[in-house]
């Protein structure tokens, strides 16, 4: 392990100013998932409730994150950000306030609210390139990747204390709040707009953009993933039930959050000498997704296996991040990142349906099949994807070629 990577991306003053805001302002999201799902069942008598409140929410995500994307390279990312930042807050203050004999329009601000989600994960990744180059780049999309794995540790856990404490009505506001001013604040740190260079030709087109031989299988194999993932998440939840006791989901989702964490810190701290093949990084997760098949006979064992499976997990996510960032134009690269949220949110949807389809005709242990053979597709998906090469070895003309063609 080589550490003058994150000492020399703790100086680069931009880079620790916008992924703390980054942090920031994708907390109050994550915070809010709770809250609003407690909300809509206290509203609605059923949590069945309060999984279309939910559907409608990922849905508005889907459709708005590659709209506002596309946006932000055009006009520059400060406002699109700062606006959709504001308009979500004032949503999810709307859905906290509403009575509860009106639940009925639930659903439909959920949904408004989704759409104008702000596209801070997609500005954000995009900005890396421009802030640091060669092996730092890796070093910063793993950490990205990382940070990931605390919001979906701390964010949940945030909105259950508020709704502990207080009630689900104040969850949902506190996080319209604090998004209010975060949001505002990441915005602040937005890059311009690149100017369009009139010799390249005109601007990608979304087909243009989707449909290249290395940026469709990247996309495609992050859903997948997603999907794999969102399906751990429900046969985790499934296996508690079945053991009679609820608190082992939470425990056994901060284990898994935590190896993933671990694993994105030492991958982030790895010199980078050799090549580096994402596909290889994918097989890793379906073989521990593998070996929790067979560790779902107590709680201690599962848990070790999710710890494994975990650590190769956000190092993944990061290489995924990074190549897609690698082979994208400049000019385009917030909209691809769209194009991946919006990707992983349909997978998100897809792997909790099915999830409980397997869990209910074949038992919980199937779920872990379903994501290594998911985790699997994705390998075998990115088998044709270049790799990450030393910054020594990586010529501009492959690079650029490889964004090309």
């Amino acid at each position: 392990m080589d550490l003058s990577m994150y000492r020399l991306l703790w100086r680069n003053r931009p880079v620790v100013t916008l992924m703390g805001a980054a942090l920031l302002a994708r907390l109050p999201v994550m915070a809010a998932l709770i809250p609003v799902s407690f909300l809509a069942k206290d509203a609605a008598g059923n949590f069945g409730w309060a999984g279309v409140v939910a559907g409608t929410y990922s849905i508005g995500m889907a459709i708005g994150g590659p709209i506002w994307s596309r946006l932000a390279d055009r006009r520059g990312g400060r406002w699109v950000v700062i606006g959709t930042g504001v308009a979500w807050g004032v949503a999810m203050a709307v859905l906290a306030l509403l009575p509860s004999d009106w639940y009925r329009l639930m659903p439909v601000v959920s949904g408004l609210a989704g759409v104008v989600v702000a596209p801070v994960t997609s500005t954000c990744r995009a900005a890396w390139p421009r802030l640091v180059q060669g092996s730092q780049l890796r070093t910063v999309y793993a950490l990205d990747a990382t940070a990931q794995e605390v919001l979906f540790a701390v964010g949940p856990m945030l909105g259950a204390v508020t709704v502990s404490f207080l009630n689900p009505r104040a969850g949902v506001l506190a996080a319209a709040l604090l998004a209010a001013g975060s949001i505002w604040w990441f915005g602040l740190r937005q890059p311009p707009a690149l100017p369009h260079d009139e010799s390249a030709g005109a601007r990608l087109t979304a087909p243009q953009l989707l449909w290249h031989r290395h940026r469709l299988p990247l996309i495609f194999a992050f859903g997948l993933c997603v999907t794999s993932f969102a399906s751990v998440s429900l046969g985790i939840v499934a296996f508690a039930d079945d053991h009679g006791n609820r608190l082992i989901a939470g425990v056994l989702e901060t284990v898994w959050a935590i190896g993933s964490l671990l694993g994105g810190l030492v991958m982030g701290a790895l010199p980078g000498r050799r090549d580096s093949y994402v596909w290889r990084r994918a097989l890793l997760v379906s073989l521990g997704m593998l070996s929790c098949v067979f560790a779902t006979r107590s709680s201690v064992s599962l848990g070790i296996g999710l710890l494994l499976a975990g650590c190769v997990l956000a190092p993944t996510v990061g290489a995924l991040y990074e190549r897609l960032g690698a082979l994208t134009p400049d000019s385009v690269r917030t909209e691809v990142f769209g194009w991946m949220v919006s990707a992983g949110m349909v997978g998100g949807a897809i792997g909790s349906s099915v999830a409980g389809q397997v869990v209910e005709s074949f038992g919980v242990e199937y779920v872990w099949v379903l994501a290594a053979v998911l985790t699997f597709l994705a390998a075998i998906t990115l088998i044709r994807i270049p790799p990450n090469r030393p910054a020594s070895e990586e010529s501009v003309p492959e690079a650029a070629a490889a964004v090309a063609t």
